[in-house]
């Protein structure tokens, strides 16, 4: 179940207006606009899992996005009406990141569902604010209750090899913790 709180967490913050907006660009109804909504978060979160874990330059970046974001002040309520790339405001790092993975995640998500790529990432673009506000959402409740630098306990194993330098021991736990679930 914490697997799609992530999601759950999405679409809460995302609103039944952008809801509608999102269903509207598909050509479904809030149902398919959803469904759509969780494949394509569901991909964003697994690829994001999937850099953080990484030995390479991306999973540096990956990691050092968490931890600035970890760091950030939670957004304001009702972040998500700010809409598109041009809404980041101050996403930093992990609007770069999201970014980034968003052309390989549209053509996963326009694979699987039939949708076209290019409607995919339009779906995208209006994500990212509402993804970056949840991910600081959660990284603010967590740091909270952890002291952002202290691993939770019970933190699952094998996260995020390599996080454990300069920002302190928990960031491949936050990373598990902010999206929920362990292991993809």
């Amino acid at each position: 179940m914490s697997e799609s709180s992530f999601q759950d967490d999405v679409l809460g913050e995302l609103g039944d207006d952008k809801l509608t907006e999102i269903a509207g660009l598909l050509g479904t109804d809030a149902t398919g606009a959803r469904e759509t909504v969780a494949e394509t978060v569901g991909a964003m979160t697994g690829d994001l899992r999937e850099k953080a874990d990484a030995d390479d330059a991306d999973g540096v970046e990956v990691r050092q996005a968490i931890a600035e974001v970890a760091e950030a002040e939670p957004p304001p309520a009702g972040v998500a009406t700010f809409g598109g790339l041009g809404g980041l405001l101050s996403g930093g790092m992990m609007a770069g990141v999201l970014a980034k993975v968003s052309k390989p995640v549209a053509a996963a998500v326009s694979k699987r569902t039939g949708i076209p790529a290019a409607t995919i990432s339009r779906v995208i673009e209006m994500l990212i604010p509402v993804v970056l506000a949840v991910l600081a959402k959660r990284a603010s409740g967590k740091a909270a209750g952890t002291g952002a630098a202290g691993a939770a306990p019970g933190a699952a194993p094998g996260a995020a090899p390599g996080a454990s330098g300069g920002a302190g021991g928990g960031l491949g736990d936050l990373l598990g913790e902010i999206l929920g679930g362990g292991k993809k």
